[in-house]
C-alpha cells in the first residue's frame, strides 16, 4: 500500500448507470486505509433519466454508428453536468471521478464490451480527473469483463460470505475459507421484472405486489431454469443482448397465455431458484440493488436458500455499486489491483480502467 501511505484519504465520486435504466447514481465517498480499507458515503443521489434519454439508451444497440458515437459523447456531457450540480449541492472536494458508464454491448466471447458516457467529456466539464473504461482490458485478457464488484465485496464487506446484487441482472460474490472469492451473474433480475411491469403501465412492480397475487406457471419456470446459460460453469456473465435473444421471447409468449401477475410470480421463483443454487452452505448473505426492495422476491429467496439474508440501509441498497466503482477508482489511483482473475476468468489479476485528465485553465 506504499502508493497510499502519504495520503490520509481519497475522496472520489462514483457514477453508476445500470441495465435497469433507473437513472444515474452518484456517490461521493471517502476512502481511508489503516491495515484495512474503510469507507464513508458522504453524499449520494439518483438522477432519473428522461423518457427520451431512456428510450435512446434502450434502442442504441440497434442504431447507426453515428447515433452510437453521438450518444456516447452526449451522455458523457450529461454525466459531467450532473456531477457539477451534485458538487454545487454538497460540501465535497473530489480528487477523482470514477465512472462505470452505461453498457450497450457486452459479448466477452468475442472480446467485446462497450460502456458509453465518454470520460473525456466528464473530465472537460468538471475539471476533475476521471477514471473510466474499467471493463475493456479484462475482455482483452480473455476475461468476462464482469463482474467487477467482487474486489469491493472482498475488501469492504468481508463479514459477508455472500454478496448479491439484484440490479437489471443478478450477480453474486462468494468467499471461500482461504480468503479467495469467485463471482458471476446468476441470471435475470429487474430487467425481466420491469419488462412485465411495463405492460401494466408501471415502471416496476413496487414491493412485488403484483407478483404476490400471481401463481407459478410450471412450464415457463422449467423453460427459464433450462436456459443454457444456467448450465455453464463460472466465470460467466450476461448482457442485454442475451436477455433480448433468450429470455424476452419467453416472457412475451407467456404474457399471451397468462396474467402479468402469474408471469411475475414465475420470474421471481426462477430468480430465487438460480440464486439458491449457488449458495451451498450457511453464512451471511448481503443483498443490495433495486431488487432488494421487492419484498415478495426477498421472501422467496429467504424461503429457498440456506444463507442468513441481510438487508442493509436503504442508502447502501441503492448506492453500493456506485460506492464500489468509486472504490475501483481508488484502487486504480493508488496502483492497486482492482480486477480479479477469479471473478472474471481473465488471464491474471490486473488494474482496470484509464485516467482522463482535464485540461488546466491558464490563469490570467
Amino acid at each position: 500500500m506504499s502508493h497510499f501511505k502519504d495520503m490520509k484519504e481519497l475522496r472520489i465520486i462514483g457514477l453508476m448507470s445500470g441495465t435497469s435504466l433507473d437513472g444515474l447514481d452518484l456517490a461521493a465517498c471517502t476512502f481511508t486505509f489503516d491495515n484495512q480499507w474503510c469507507f464513508t458515503i458522504n453524499h449520494c443521489k439518483t438522477v432519473a433519466y428522461s423518457m427520451s434519454l431512456k428510450s435512446a439508451l434502450q434502442c442504441l444497440d440497434t442504431s447507426t454508428a453515428f447515433e452510437y458515437a453521438k450518444t456516447d459523447h452526449e451522455l458523457g456531457r450529461f454525466f459531467g453536468s450532473e456531477v457539477n450540480k451534485f458538487i454545487s449541492e454538497i460540501d465535497f472536494k473530489a480528487d477523482y471521478i470514477s465512472s462505470h458508464g452505461h453498457t450497450i454491448f457486452h459479448q466477452p466471447e468475442i472480446n467485446l464490451t462497450t460502456q458509453i458516457g465518454h470520460p473525456s467529456a466528464i473530465a472537460a466539464l468538471t475539471e476533475i480527473p476521471v477514471i473510466g473504461d474499467f471493463r475493456t482490458v479484462d475482455v482483452h485478457l480473455n476475461g468476462q469483463g464482469a463482474p467487477l464488484v467482487p474486489i469491493g465485496d472482498l475488501l469492504l464487506f468481508n463479514e459477508y460470505k455472500y454478496c448479491l446484487n439484484l440490479g437489471g441482472i443478478a450477480n453474486i460474490s462468494i468467499k471461500d475459507d482461504q480468503g479467495g472469492i469467485r463471482a458471476f451473474d446468476t441470471g435475470i433480475a429487474n430487467m425481466a421484472l420491469n419488462l412485465v411491469a411495463h405492460t401494466e403501465g408501471k415502471e416496476y412492480d413496487s414491493g412485488g405486489e403484483m407478483a404476490k397475487k400471481g401463481s407459478i406457471k410450471t412450464a415457463l419456470l422449467e423453460q427459464l431454469n433450462k436456459l443454457a446459460y444456467h448450465q455453464l460453469p463460472a466465470p460467466k456473465s450476461i448482457g442485454k443482448e442475451w436477455f433480448d435473444a433468450e429470455v424476452k421471447p419467453l416472457i412475451n409468449k407467456a404474457l399471451k397465455d397468462h396474467s402479468s401477475s402469474d408471469v411475475l410470480a414465475t420470474l421471481c421463483e426462477h430468480i430465487a431458484i438460480q440464486i439458491a443454487a449457488q449458495i451451498s452452505s450457511s453464512g451471511k448473505l448481503l443483498i443490495t440493488g433495486g431488487g432488494a426492495k421487492n419484498i415478495f422476491l426477498i421472501q422467496r429467496i429467504k424461503k429457498i436458500c440456506s444463507a442468513e439474508v441481510n438487508l442493509p440501509s436503504v442508502e447502501l441498497i441503492d448506492f453500493k455499486e456506485a460506492l464500489i466503482f468509486a472504490f475501483l477508482g481508488t484502487l486504480h489511483a493508488t496502483h492497486q489491483t482492482n480486477t480479479l482473475q477469479a471473478a472474471t476468468g481473465s488471464s491474471c489479476d490486473h488494474i482496470g480502467g484509464c485516467i482522463y485528465s482535464p485540461f488546466t485553465r491558464k490563469k490570467n
